[in-house]
């Protein structure tokens, strides 16, 4: 079995999106009393420890990754004591706690960016952010052509003291998300003070936000490529915003701050990057975890799954790290609804109700199968909250009631990731399917009608659920040790163009059929099944997922 100290290398986290899990205090928006009160059920479903999305004080332009106040609580989500007592409850359950890390950009608001926003060009307050001259007659155009994450440019003009047009700032994403400047030390030193700040409170980790793109390449050079998705080189460059060589002295220096509390505390890396250059960011001495995106862009499709496996495993295997799997996220369409579709998906543009819709039930049983493949591969696993629900994109939003600022910078011709954030239901005859414990709350973005039919009361005695199936692949994971295992391909199964999946991990053989035809699987004993009809007459059907106890 692993030890304590490297729980992190087969851990089943549990992502909390604040706003959405439970709303202790009724005015619609979930908090930290609300998931206090909610971890039992983390706990019941077999995790191994929650991240917490971004709590700190915010004006909300971003879901709160615009952060006003690094070492604060919102308001709308509680306290520090509020903090603490969460902290408390989750230790009590075994649940690590790990929290966001936004070092990218901070809010307009931050008190930080309002002294730069007032002091002059070429000041030390403005050195901590990225301010530079425009180009052309009167600096009237951006310093360079970099696009925003959230489209339009990547720069916003200031008026300056005396009223005129003046510099230009840097924001990666929305014009309220200024980016720090990683070239100077003040910066190091603030984000240091940030992490002891958490990790005195009892913090077992960090998930850091758009970590790769913190460092910019010098003289911030013109990049006229798109740079959405998994970011590849082009002829052989990294575009000059994101993972530039500097980063590695900063994850090293965070790395050595962790190192000195007591207990494994980790850093996990959100870093949009082939298998290869990820695990360069967990190297022995720099992170301890980073998602693969590679992974989670997957279509349903037995080649592409084993390739990028394969991919991955060499990757992280060559610098000692552990493969960290994951399906969905508070950025990307839940994996329920986009599995629900043949060919390609933009998992950040959202779904409008006139779009092409998922096929539903279709959705759901690749997705359940899907996830039996990620929990059998040997690393950790990060999921999603809802997920074990078997939860659907939300497609039918009203318009006028969607947040994400892609919507609005986009022109309306993107809707985002509000889909994937409405909140989650609890009990199926409550308002708010219980999210407010029973309140008659108007939740932050509107629940759908049939969403009680996916409610935790409703599945949690009925051993057909998503729900059941999650509990029933978690009990069987801890208990044959797949995290810490190693996995063989059986080759008999997975041949090229059969779209079959098959390998085995210790005494257990997963198995996935993606293809149109029943296969035959390895003889043993049925541990898990993707969904109830998974195998008729010793035969997988399509579209399903198995573990064997093999004989």
């Amino acid at each position: 079995m692993t030890h304590d100290h490297d729980w992190w290398r087969t851990a089943v986290i549990y992502q909390v999106y604040p706003r959405s899990f439970a709303d202790r205090d009724g005015d619609g928006t979930g908090d930290l009393p609300g998931i206090a009160a909610r971890l039992d059920h983390v706990a019941a479903l077999g995790a191994d420890a929650i991240w917490l999305s971004p709590f700190y004080p915010s004006p909300q332009a971003d879901g709160g990754y615009d952060v006003a106040d690094y070492r604060d609580v919102d308001p709308v989500y509680g306290t520090l004591d509020d903090a603490d007592a969460l902290l408390e409850r989750a230790h009590e359950l075994d649940l690590r706690v790990i929290v966001d890390l936004v070092p990218n950009h901070c809010s307009d608001q931050h008190e930080l960016f309002q002294r730069a926003l007032a002091a002059p060009p070429g000041s030390p307050e403005r050195g901590m952010f990225h301010f530079r001259d425009g180009r052309g007659p009167g600096g009237d155009e951006p310093p360079n052509d970099w696009e925003s994450m959230f489209q339009g440019p990547a720069w916003t003009r200031v008026a300056e003291a005396d009223g005129r047009p003046g510099q230009w700032y840097l924001h990666l994403f929305a014009p309220e998300q200024p980016d720090w400047n990683w070239d100077d030390p003040r910066v190091h030193a603030e984000f240091e003070t940030t992490l002891r700040f958490w990790l005195d409170r009892g913090v077992d980790g960090f998930r850091v936000d758009v970590c790769d793109a913190i460092v910019k390449a010098p003289g911030l050079p013109d990049w006229p490529h798109a740079t959405h998705g998994v970011i590849e080189p082009v002829d052989g460059v990294m575009p000059p915003m994101w993972d530039q060589e500097g980063i590695h002295d900063v994850f090293r220096a965070w790395r050595r701050v962790l190192d000195e509390y007591e207990g494994q505390r980790i850093l996990c890396a959100e870093a949009w990057l082939p298998p290869e250059r990820a695990a360069r960011i967990v190297r022995p001495d720099e992170m301890h975890q980073a998602f693969n995106f590679a992974y989670l862009s997957l279509p349903w499709d037995a080649d592409a799954i084993r390739a990028t496996v394969d991919t991955s495993l060499a990757a992280n295997h060559a610098v000692g790290a552990p493969t960290t799997w994951v399906l969905s996220n508070h950025d990307v369409m839940r994996h329920a609804s986009r599995f629900g579709y043949d060919g390609p998906v933009e998992l950040e543009s959202g779904v409008g109700a006139d779009d092409p819709q998922p096929d539903r039930d279709l959705g759901l049983r690749r997705a359940r199968a899907a996830t039996l493949l990620m929990l059998g591969l040997p690393g950790s696993s990060y999921l999603y909250q809802g997920e074990e629900l078997g939860l659907p994109e939300v497609t039918t939003l009203p318009d006028d009631v969607r947040q994400d600022p892609v919507w609005e910078r986009s022109g309306h011709t993107t809707r985002g990731r509000d889909g994937c954030r409405v909140p989650i239901p609890w009990t199926a005859e409550e308002p708010a399917f219980g999210f407010a414990f029973g309140a008659a709350a108007d939740t932050w973005l509107p629940q759908p009608d049939d969403f009680g039919t996916f409610a935790v009361d409703v599945q949690h005695d009925d051993p057909r659920s998503t729900l059941a199936m999650y509990r029933a692949a978690l009990v069987v994971r801890r208990e044959h040790d797949l995290g810490a295992g190693e996995l063989h391909w059986l080759e008999d199964l997975t041949v090229p163009g059969a779209g079959v999946l098959a390998w085995s991990n210790g005494s257990v053989a997963v198995v996935a059929n993606t293809g149109a035809e029943p296969v035959t699987l390895p003889d043993g004993d049925v541990l898990v099944a993707s969904v109830p009809d998974a195998v008729r007459d010793g035969m997988l059907q399509r579209d399903a997922a198995v573990w064997v106890r093999l004989r």
